[in-house]
């Protein structure tokens, strides 16, 4: 980012300023980098209360070169406080974007009606953001709800490609990637 001061006749100083203290970093290979991500994720998020079960779904259970970002899946009963995951969820989100990548969590309950996703916002409430999309923004704090842009289908919510935890089940030919950098490591603390 470029400041520039300007007197009464014209630019007289450029400087850059860095835009933040962590690099942005354009990575042409960020599968390793979302999956070590996801696999910090999944570790911190199968402990949290109500946790019934955590998927990968998405371009990264394929063998897609460059996937844009991260899917998860999490089944939470409808009563579960999400605010630990929304912390767990806005941390997979930033660790990604340190490589131009991004990260959604989309949540489905025990009886696998689709959510919505988690809020990227660390404040949520309603009525605080009037570009929010959500259908109910606030209502459940953390969920975002924009159920006419974005949806899963049941038969993903029922059968993932891929689950993670609480037991592993492929449902799709695993990349090698996914295998050797998130299911043996979690295979070893299951």
């Amino acid at each position: 980012m470029e400041r520039v001061r300007f007197d009464r006749v014209g630019v007289t100083e450029v400087s850059v300023v860095p835009v933040s203290r962590r690099d942005v970093t354009p990575n042409p290979f960020p599968r390793e980098h979302l999956l070590r991500t996801v696999l910090q994720f999944v570790t911190v998020v199968r402990a949290m209360p109500g946790v019934t079960r955590i998927a990968l779904v998405g371009s990264l259970a394929t063998e897609k070169p460059h996937p844009k970002d991260a899917d998860v899946l999490v089944v939470i009963p409808d009563d579960v406080d999400l605010v630990p995951l929304a912390i767990s969820g806005r941390r997979l989100k930033g660790t990604a974007q340190e490589r131009n990548c991004g990260a959604d969590i989309f949540i489905a309950n025990p009886a696998e009606k689709y959510r919505g996703r988690i809020c990227h916002w660390r404040e949520c409430r309603p009525s605080l953001r009037m570009s929010c999309d959500a259908r109910h923004c606030g209502r459940r704090p953390h969920l975002h709800d924009d159920l006419d842009d974005v949806t899963l289908q049941v038969t993903l919510i029922r059968n993932p490609p891929i689950e993670v935890w609480p037991v592993i089940v492929r449902r799709c030919a695993v990349p090698r990637d996914v295998e050797e950098l998130l299911l043996r490591p979690l295979a070893s603390i299951l």
